[in-house]
């Protein structure tokens, strides 16, 4: 049972081998798996206090907040770090998961070697194609192995050393990137078995079978209260260089299930920086588009629930959501009375697909996520205080449902 209060987050319940989030498509900090119905990431103050006194209204679009747990660093015998959820707060009583560690399906991230190269970067190997489908059916049950059509331009942990992009792998990478770089951090500022606190929270995507998530940054303004005149520069040029300024909303990262070739297409968070109005929009119908047609039929729901979303944030006096995200996600498996003959003509690309057949209703979500800059009157953290509800993340809600609404009207 998932720990509900932040005092006894794993009562009754054993240390918990943590596993890579495989369907992480943004951010910087790894998310891990806690369980099939719950993630975890590092504990930043500022969000923590922004869960624990949660408007209600703004519940229904937010992750469950389950509480916190203790998780440490650990090598197993062949040398590989590990995370470890640790309920007892007692990282010595978790030796019995070394077998585990071997057994899980977490073992595709040690299998992923990485080689110098001749400069200071380094290449990815490839990973066994056994262990790669064993941890997507795991996710997946029963479906069959997920792919990705990768879009790297200017990561260079995704580059070989001459800079040329990798072949399509069976992964979204995201995850990977993430959670090798916070491993990485840890092991270098912390020794092995520090206990660190990790934030519970609701796993969104569990529902999904095949779980299309489009990552936007909101607002035209991403940097915190706190944030150095450095690091405000950076942030204030990269929404000047994006959309984040002309539209309130930029894309930071997306997975799409494309049913003509039973693959996911992925897009990252560069990808996303690079993109005008216009390839916002296209992008949009991308993500609606599952290599045979467009996904008509999830435009409503999509729309009439950022709408309801917009009134809820048009109410929240003193909230400023500085770098967080909005998740769209819905299934990739559409009813099988909703489902189109397969034109294996059409790609993924292209933005002239065919309606489905039928009218029924889609399950949509959308979720607001990543509140480690979100600000509000009586928070703990020592912030401006603001007046009246985040303009600028109303922008990108409006601008969004603009965008939608017209590509509904075939606009």
């Amino acid at each position: 049972m998932v720990g509900q209060s932040p005092r006894e987050p794993g009562e009754g319940r054993p240390a918990v081998l943590l596993e890579p989030f495989i369907h992480q498509v943004g951010g910087h900090m790894s998310m891990m798996k806690y369980d099939e119905q719950t993630v975890c990431k590092p504990l930043v103050t500022q969000e923590l206090s922004f869960y624990q006194s949660l408007p209600l209204a703004m519940r229904q679009f937010t992750p469950q907040y389950k509480g916190i747990v203790s998780v440490y660093l650990k090598k197993d015998s062949l040398g590989n770090l590990t995370l470890i959820a640790s309920p007892s707060l007692q990282p010595e009583s978790c030796s019995h998961l070394d077998k585990a560690i071997g057994d899980s399906s977490v073992t595709i991230w040690h299998k992923c070697t990485w080689a110098a190269s001749t400069s200071t970067e380094h290449t990815l190997v490839k990973w066994s194609h056994s262990q790669l489908t064993k941890t997507f059916k795991d996710s997946c049950p029963g479906k069959m192995l997920l792919r990705t059509d990768l879009q790297y331009h200017t990561d260079p942990l995704l580059e070989d050393a001459k800079g040329n992009q990798p072949e399509r792998n069976s992964y979204n990478p995201w995850g990977l990137h993430c959670h090798r770089q916070h491993l990485n951090r840890m092991s270098s500022k912390h020794n092995e078995n520090k206990l660190h606190q990790f934030l519970l929270l609701e796993n969104v995507v569990s529902k999904y079978n095949y779980p299309c998530i489009l990552d936007l940054k909101m607002g035209t303004r991403q940097h915190g209260d706190d944030a150095s005149e450095e690091k405000k520069a950076r942030h204030i040029k990269k929404c000047e260089q994006s959309t984040s300024a002309s539209l309130g909303v930029r894309i930071c990262g997306m997975q799409v299930y494309q049913v003509d070739t039973g693959h996911f297409l992925c897009k990252d968070k560069y990808y996303g920086r690079k993109l005008s109005p216009e390839g916002f929009r296209q992008t949009l119908i991308q993500f609606l588009c599952n290599g045979n047609h467009l996904r008509t039929d999830l435009l409503e729901p999509i729309i009439l629930r950022l709408k309801a979303l917009l009134a809820v944030i048009r109410k929240q006096s003193s909230y400023r959501f500085y770098s967080s995200s909005l998740l769209i996600i819905y299934d990739g498996q559409e009813q099988k009375e909703n489902m189109a003959p397969l034109d294996n003509h059409l790609h993924f690309q292209k933005t002239n697909c065919t309606p489905p057949h039928g009218t029924h209703p889609s399950r949509v979500d959308i979720r607001m996520i990543d509140f480690a800059h979100t600000t509000f009157k009586g928070s703990k953290s020592y912030h401006t205080t603001h007046d009246g509800p985040d303009q600028g993340y109303i922008f990108g809600l409006e601008n969004l449902i603009k965008i939608l609404q017209n590509i509904s009207e075939g606009k």
